[in-house]
């Protein structure tokens, strides 16, 4: 059967070469196969139907009862076209043809009950559907399945004649032919525990549904299924990856990190930090190499847990290394852990793009002789020439900033793989975790450290600007310091938004020297003068920061009490969470003032909503993650989420969590997949393995 499926679409009744050609070009179906999984986008309730009197405005798709009374054809600037009166002997439509009249005029009989469903046009009062299905009356009571798919069609097909109704009858042939040739892929214990539908069953009433009570259990048997062979992958490599990806054991607990741990550390770890400490000692004690997901909050205290893994490293010998996706960041990072680390005498080097020759030299030398136990770095970190003598950890900051291939680089730092941690400050949704991260082991920070004060996040139009100028004011005054975030460098022809050197003009007009100092961060700065500036700033010599999204991460000045977000409209959720992460970092209240014009869209109005009402990452990631998708929030780089044909990461998270625990049994109870029950398994992993899509798995 497997041949059969992969039978080219010409070859279909109904289809033959010409549109077989269009619906490869259009819709990319080449196979039967593709043709059975081209699952309807939605479907129509075809058991109702109005007459020409009853038809509601509101509605857009409509089926009407009535007979044709009259025909005639109407001349146009370019040829013609067919008129109908659809009438039920009161208040009449209009039914209209443009193309192919004649013959449907010869078809079309006077004064016999019909229903027509079409689409409707109103021109005041009066409406018409334009090239309308039309069917008897007598025959649409006798068929079975009014509740009627609609499949993606493109302007080019309609213009063709590849109407919906020519779609179903196309996919009709294929069950024809192919008749109960679908083989199952689950196993029987797995479809009975879960209450599945057999697959057969599944597509045909996917494509043919009697009712939305039968459609509902069809297309919960096929997004389990899409799910189900994702998850069960990830589950796969996940174990190869733990029995026989040897690691190197961090066995000692010894004097850099008790010391540290005992007398240095700059405030007691929360709970959480303790709890996500423990899982990563339990990983790097084993002989697997480690391969952690570490997400937390904004401020959640994850720098300090990286310090104690380095730190682990060094009392077993080896070196760590923590790369950050920004020269600022990277600068931050050194910085801080030079100083936490300053008490126990610890070497902490800094490799960026913008490091000189001079001092990149020593460093790489010290890296390759191992008398520098630690590095901290931007992408310079993965360059060929960057040597270690033992690396046993590598931890990536703001991970989704790299992309596969450039994370595989520090795999090969080292003969055996240096265990990995991996760390995001953007709360990912768990459906989303569990399938993008599936193949990572997950630690969470789910606590935020005491005294972190809550931020008061408030929304403000344009025309409100004089007084946020004036509480900016009131603030400097106080002693505090202001971000002020745009987001684009120059003006824009295109979007009406507020930039950043009109922004800084304004600005120091409002905030004049020498009262006042202000400074301006962006991308197209050379690195000496960002971090000149951003210097300047963190000490205190300038009271306001004028910048774009590089200072999204990583930026820690306690005394900034306000960060205002012009144009907050542009920014997704979690940009703005992170951007707001930037205060609330000392002991003084702090404000988050987003900037807006005065129209807004829907989702633009829902995501400063969300911003206002709560500071939870985790729900903003949920609220963003319906907004925007999983795509576009992983990035399409790195992301590795795949495009799924009927599951939904948005909606199906209910379903998603019944096949990780279908998933982990199966492999609890067989990890090679050898038992004769699950030999289904077996063979659909193969066809994936031989190139063929993750999800098309046909006997």
């Amino acid at each position: 059967m497997a041949v059969l499926f992969q039978k080219p679409i010409d070859y279909l009744k109904g289809v033959g070469p010409n549109r077989a050609q269009l619906l490869k070009k259009e819709l990319g179906l080449h196979t039967l196969q593709d043709v059975l999984y081209f699952f309807p986008h939605r479907y129509i309730d075809r058991s109702q139907y109005f007459t020409p009197g009853q038809i509601p405005k509101t509605t857009a798709e409509v089926q009407v009862l009535g007979s044709i009374t009259h025909m005639e054809t109407v001349k146009q600037k370019r040829g013609s076209r067919l008129v109908a009166t659809f009438s039920d002997g009161q208040h009449s439509i209009e039914l209209v043809w443009f193309r192919g009249h004649q013959w449907i005029q010869k078809s079309l009989q006077l004064n016999k009950p019909y229903i027509a469903f079409g689409r409707l046009n109103w021109f005041g009062n009066k409406c018409s559907i334009a090239h309308p299905e039309l069917e008897f009356l007598e025959d649409h009571e006798q068929r079975k399945g009014n509740f009627q798919p609609v499949y993606s069609a493109t302007e080019a097909l309609t213009k063709s004649g590849i109407s919906q109704r020519v779609m179903r009858q196309i996919i009709g042939h294929l069950f024809e032919e192919i008749g109960s040739g679908i083989q199952e892929v689950l196993p029987n214990h797995i479809l009975k525990q879960y209450q599945l539908v057999d697959k057969n069953t599944a597509l045909t009433t996917i494509h043919f549904p009697e009712n939305q009570e039968g459609l509902a259990v069809a297309q919960y048997r096929m997004k389990f299924e899409e799910l189900f062979f994702v998850q069960l992958q990830l589950g796969l490599k996940k174990l190869h990856r733990k029995q026989h990806l040897k690691g190197i054991p961090f066995v000692e607990i010894g004097q850099y990190f008790n010391s540290f741990f005992h007398n240095h550390l700059p405030f007691p770890l929360t709970e959480a930090q303790k709890r996500v400490v423990r899982e990563i000692r339990a990983d790097l004690k084993s002989e697997a190499q480690m391969n952690r997901l570490l997400q937390g909050d904004v401020g959640s205290g994850k720098t300090i847990v990286a310090v104690l893994c380095m730190l682990m490293a060094l009392d077993n010998g080896m070196q760590a290394t923590l790369v950050a996706p920004t020269e600022i960041l990277a600068q931050q990072h050194h910085t801080s852990i030079s100083k936490l680390l300053k008490p126990l005498h610890v070497n902490v080097g800094l490799l960026t793009g913008s490091v000189k020759k001079s001092v990149r030299t020593p460093l790489l030398e010290q890296l390759a002789d191992g008398s520098l136990p630690f590095l901290i770095g931007t992408h310079a970190v993965l360059e060929q020439s960057v040597t270690f003598k033992k690396l046993g950890l590598a931890i990536i900051d703001e991970q989704h900033r790299f992309g596969v291939a450039q994370r595989a680089k520090l795999w090969r730092k080292n003969s055996v793989p240096p265990n990995i941690l991996v760390m995001t400050a953007t709360p990912i949704p768990r459906t989303l975790a569990m399938t993008a991260y599936g193949d990572l082991d997950l630690s969470v920070i789910d606590e935020l450290p005491p005294g972190r004060k809550p931020i008061t996040t408030i929304h403000r139009l344009d025309s409100k600007r004089l007084a946020i100028f004036q509480f900016m004011r009131e603030e400097i005054i106080k002693g505090r310091q202001v971000y002020v975030v745009y987001p684009l460098i120059q003006e824009s022809q295109v979007l009406d938004y507020k930039d950043l050197m009109d922004g800084y003009e304004s600005i120091v007009r409002e905030f004049p020297l020498p009262d006042y100092q202000v400074s301006i961060v962006h991308g197209k700065m050379s690195a000496e003068d960002k971090a000149y500036e951003m210097e300047r700033f963190v000490s205190g010599k300038t009271q306001i920061m004028v910048a774009t999204t590089v200072i999204e991460v990583g930026v820690n000045v306690p005394n900034a009490s306000i960060m205002i977000i012009e144009s907050a409209e542009r920014f997704g959720l979690s940009q703005l969470h992170q951007l707001r992460g930037r205060v609330g970092r000392g002991a003084s209240k702090s404000y988050c003032v987003l900037m807006t014009g005065n129209k807004l869209s829907q989702d633009a109005q829902t995501r400063i909503q969300t911003m206002v009402r709560t500071q939870d990452g985790f729900e903003l990631a949920e609220v963003d993650l319906s907004l925007r998708g999983p795509g576009d929030l992983m990035g399409t780089q790195q992301s590795g989420v795949l495009p799924f044909l009927i599951a939904n990461l948005k909606k199906d998270g209910h379903v998603l969590k019944s096949v990780r625990h279908a998933v982990d049994q199966i492999l609890l109870q067989d990890a090679t997949l050898s038992q004769e029950q699950h030999s289904v398994l077996r063979a659909a992993l193969t066809l994936t393995q031989q190139g063929k899509s993750i999800w098309k798995y046909i006997g």
